[in-house]
């Protein structure tokens, strides 16, 4: 690989903080980061569960870099504080925070729960804009001109379209998160630091291993893709490290559709 694109690709000696690090996309993003040289911390509420990806992980490090699990749960301003606070004594700066952890929740619309739109909620859009929030003195001091420091939301391509399953309150809280990534990167930019979102088809997750551990259910998804796969860890690496990188520094406040063509055939 050429230097060029090192410098294009590469996060090299940047920090970097995925949440739901521990599996699914997180994990693949995670991965990603360690791969192209950045630091990383990653959090879930599985203690366990995390220390074994942390591990594994920690086998691909180039030199000086770290992967560290800190074990939390987002899903209260509490535990995001805890959470901020256990980030701020590993390190001063954050130049790369990705808020990718979340939940789902499907039931008929005549029984849907207060509880499972709460939990979504609380999940999928509270734990984003207060761990941004709580985060910011972080990557404000990691952001310049030359190298913003960036935020990275992982919404879903429900929150782009009517899903045909009944997720309501999954869905409608996946377009919060893309309508917050745009009013933060118009807050942010002045400041030097992105905000973008990833909004994800089908990949290999915990969300999607009832329908796609059934081989007749994962071939019915796979035909719903235009490009008639499910997502690979190097699509949605390749599309973190972009936005992550000197390659993707002059994004901010997009949503971008990682889906096979899902969106764009609606």
């Amino acid at each position: 690989m050429s230097n060029r694109i090192q410098e294009l690709f590469g996060v090299a000696g940047r920090t970097a903080v995925v949440t739901g690090g521990s599996r699914g996309i997180g994990e693949m993003i995670a991965e990603g980061f360690v791969d192209a040289g950045a630091s990383v911390i990653i959090t879930a509420r599985k203690a366990e569960e995390l220390q074994a990806t942390a591990d594994r992980l920690s086998e691909k490090l180039a030199d000086g870099a770290t992967v560290t699990a800190v074990p939390g749960d987002l899903s209260t301003v509490e535990g995001v504080t805890a959470f901020a606070e256990a980030v701020r004594a590993i390190t001063p700066t954050v130049d790369i925070l990705v808020n990718n952890a979340g939940a789902t929740w499907g039931a008929p619309l005549d029984d849907y729960p207060e509880s499972g739109w709460n939990k979504l909620m609380d999940v999928n859009l509270r734990g984003v804009f207060f761990l941004t929030q709580s985060l910011l003195p972080e990557l404000r001091a990691a952001a310049t001109a030359e190298h913003p420091a960036r935020v990275i939301n992982i919404g879903s391509v429900d929150g782009l379209r009517v899903p045909g399953m009944e997720v309501y309150a999954y869905s409608a809280s996946k377009a919060a998160v893309h309508q917050l990534t745009r009013h933060l990167a118009a807050r942010l930019a002045p400041e030097h630091v992105l905000v973008n979102a990833i909004a994800p088809g089908p990949f290999e997750s915990k969300m999607m291993a009832f329908a796609l551990e059934d081989e007749q259910m994962r071939a019915a998804v796979a035909a719903d893709v235009p490009l008639g796969r499910i997502g690979t860890p190097d699509d949605m690496a390749g599309t973190a490290l972009f936005l992550a990188s000197r390659a993707g520094a002059y994004v901010t406040g997009a949503v971008l559709p990682v889906g096979g063509g899902i969106w764009s055939a609606q």
